[in-house]
């Protein structure tokens, strides 16, 4: 008979140990981004990683503005919304908003690929978006990380 017991710890949020990362952005497709960088935030590149437990690292991206799609996504893929009032949909193509705001189009895909519960929030509240190189986190000491090695 064996003797060794093994045991599946679960993380404590009190004993998670996070890191700030900053991804560069530059050339990099959209929608392969977002999802790295959602595992990032989930932890599951950790090995201490537990469903129910914040797990993850800060993630600050530098060059949204820099960003690619491909195919005619830039002028077909539409963002809608409702207003609440009748007749109140409204739709903003890819082009349009990355001329307004280029960091929103990374935050929406990568807060599309988290969780959608009271978790998923607070993971995306994790998510630092930037559309230049520049970033004010330089107090947290943000380590670079690749994202073309990470799977």
């Amino acid at each position: 008979m064996n003797t060794l017991s093994y045991k599946t710890v679960s993380a404590k949020k009190e004993n998670i140990d996070r890191k700030w990362l900053v991804i560069d952005a530059d050339g990099q497709v959209l929608g392969r981004l977002a999802s790295k960088v959602a595992k990032i935030l989930q932890g599951k590149h950790k090995p201490c990683y537990t469903p129910h437990v914040d797990c993850g690292d800060y993630v600050i991206i530098v060059n949204a503005d820099k960003i690619k799609l491909t195919g005619n996504k830039w002028q077909q893929k539409e963002y809608k919304w409702h207003t609440g009032y009748p007749g109140g949909l409204r739709s903003i193509t890819a082009q349009k908003l990355w001329e307004k705001h280029p960091e929103r189009l990374v935050e929406k895909a990568v807060k599309g690929m988290l969780p959608k519960n009271r978790l998923g929030r607070q993971m995306y509240r994790k998510l630092h978006v930037y559309a230049g190189s520049n970033h004010p986190h330089a107090a947290q000491k943000p380590q670079t990380f690749d994202i073309n090695t990470f799977k």
